[in-house]
């Protein structure tokens, strides 16, 4: 499971994790952990440092550009451009020669050639499609690159297929098919095929691409609960 945000405190028998990575210290990321964890959790020293309190009895510490595996399935982390109160990074998982990038806040990716080399698909931030939402502090940038931008990164790396998870008031509460229509739109313009994530999607990576069922067959409607709100996870199957 990647990221255990605060809608998962006390529901974590549902999934059932046998592990659980984090990007971030967020709430909407890691209070889901509030009260501790079934399982191994990875997570940064940085993320660390910021759920101190949290009764979690086993701490993985996870080294940016250093990979670690669970369970056969290969993770690398990568600093992102985020928050600087909750440093936090996207992870390159593989398994054999299937590979993917997640994501779910960022306003950049440092190292982004080495990140997306090879990736099939790019699973990023869904918080804003065209307007940004990113801030100057000092000389660093904070908040979130808007899907237009993240969809110019993979065109430029080659990545053909893109999931926007994680979404925004501006996906949240817009009209389900007109929000998808407008992301496959912004897709195509950069030869990317764009979707929005929703709850129960189930992609397959062989090495390419495939999908168990065509994106947003159940509507992936973005007034009802099925949609991948701010606060979703990632499982590492594949569900979201």
């Amino acid at each position: 499971m990647i990221d255990c945000g605060a809608d998962w405190l006390d529901r974590l028998e549902v999934v059932t994790p046998t592990a659980i990575v984090i990007t971030h210290a967020h709430p909407d990321h890691a209070f889901g952990l509030a009260r501790g964890a079934p399982c191994p959790v990875y997570a940064t020293e940085e993320t660390w440092s910021l759920l101190a309190r949290y009764p979690i009895a086993d701490r993985r510490t996870v080294h940016p550009r250093e990979s670690f595996s669970i369970g056969g399935i290969s993770f690398e982390a990568f600093p992102v451009d985020h928050s600087l109160r909750a440093p936090a990074v996207g992870y390159r998982v593989k398994a054999g020669r299937a590979a993917f990038f997640y994501v779910p806040d960022l306003v950049s990716i440092r190292e982004r050639e080495e990140a997306l080399r090879g990736v099939e698909i790019y699973i990023g931030d869904g918080a804003t499609v065209t307007r940004s939402m990113v801030r100057r502090r000092g000389q660093a940038l904070i908040g979130h690159a808007p899907i237009r931008a993240q969809l110019g990164w993979c065109k430029e790396e080659g990545v053909a297929r893109a999931i926007f998870t994680h979404c925004g008031s501006e996906i949240v509460r817009a009209d389900a098919r007109a929000i998808e229509a407008r992301v496959r739109a912004l897709g195509l313009e950069q030869g990317i095929d764009a979707r929005l994530a929703h709850d129960g999607l189930v992609l397959s990576l062989t090495g390419e691409a495939r999908l168990d069922r065509p994106f947003g067959k159940r509507g992936a409607s973005a007034n009802a609960p099925g949609v991948a709100r701010r606060q979703r996870g990632l499982r590492a199957t594949g569900r979201q």
